[in-house]
């Protein structure tokens, strides 16, 4: 069984700027911290990859930070990138892909909506920049909040031709280990409404940040169970979102093996549902961002 992490954050607050680093998170993360990371530790993992997703360094340095993951490729396993843009510039947007589309590597973008007000991927400059993205044959990533889905699902229906990952199941309130929250009605209500789109897929990630790091397998199972629902083991892609999901402790700490332990408990979930695990760890990925 082999991973092929579909959410991979890098950054080096020495080479690029990141305005929103703080805490444990405000150092180096590259090639040899990542070592220490391995999910090869896994049961069963036979070999792991990775897809790089931007990690919001300032704008202007979009296209510096896509080159520098892809210097960086061999040493950190990355075989695709999907690059920071803005999708609603206009221009500058059409501009700013064209450059993106003759990087090395470089497989989708990610526009972080999550902090952008709700409503941003309904607007016409958005739709006219997700159809560029969509003609260069790149995807989307779709980082939102558990109350902007309808927004995800509104640009799919009006963009059928660009595929779609949402990221971190829509940041479900999830509670934490010891006070654990069942899924909310509205979520699962709008996460349906998302799969009815064939060209969206969805990502088993991020599940730990939403937790602030204190997580149990029994409290994300309902979450994991649900997205399965909707979207089919077929839609399904693991990813890791280290090093923001590898916080835990109160102060928080940075925890090298829970990227390893996320992996482990999506990898359990699957094989006690019956699903297809090497497509949940690494063909639907591979296949959705079209690396080997």
């Amino acid at each position: 069984m082999r991973l092929l992490d579909s959410h991979l954050h890098l950054w080096d607050p020495s080479r690029l700027d990141y305005e929103w680093l703080s805490g444990p998170l405000a150092q180096r993360f590259a090639a040899e911290e990542l070592a220490h990371a391995s999910v090869d530790g896994v049961d069963g993992a036979d070999g792991s990859a990775a897809i790089f997703v931007q990690a919001e360094c300032v704008e202007s340095q979009f296209l510096d930070e896509a080159r520098w993951v892809a210097e960086n490729a061999a040493l950190t396993g990355v075989v695709g990138i999907v690059a920071g843009a803005r999708l609603d510039r206009g221009e500058r947007t059409t501009a700013h892909l064209s450059a993106l589309a003759g990087l090395d590597g470089v497989v989708g973008v990610r526009h972080n909506l999550q902090d952008e007000p709700d409503g941003t991927a309904r607007s016409a400059a958005f739709r006219a920049g997700a159809t560029a993205l969509a003609a260069h044959g790149l995807r989307f990533d779709a980082c939102v909040r558990a109350r902007q889905l309808s927004d995800v699902s509104d640009l799919a229906a009006a963009v059928p031709s660009l595929p779609i990952v949402l990221d971190h199941l829509g940041k479900p309130a999830i509670g934490t280990a010891t006070d654990p929250l069942r899924p909310a009605a509205a979520w699962l209500r709008d996460l349906n409404d998302l799969a009815a789109h064939p060209q969206v897929s969805i990502k088993l990630s991020g599940l730990p940040a939403e937790a602030g790091g204190s997580w149990s397998p029994a409290q994300v199972t309902p979450f994991l169970d649900a997205a399965a629902e909707a979207f089919g083991s077929g839609r399904l892609l693991w990813g890791g979102d280290w090093p923001v999901s590898a916080l835990g402790g109160d102060p928080q700490e940075y925890d090298p093996a829970s990227r390893g332990r996320w992996a482990q408990a999506v990898a359990d979930w699957a094989e006690a549902r019956g699903l297809d695990a090497d497509a949940i760890l690494w063909g639907n990925a591979a296949r959705f961002y079209g690396v080997a």
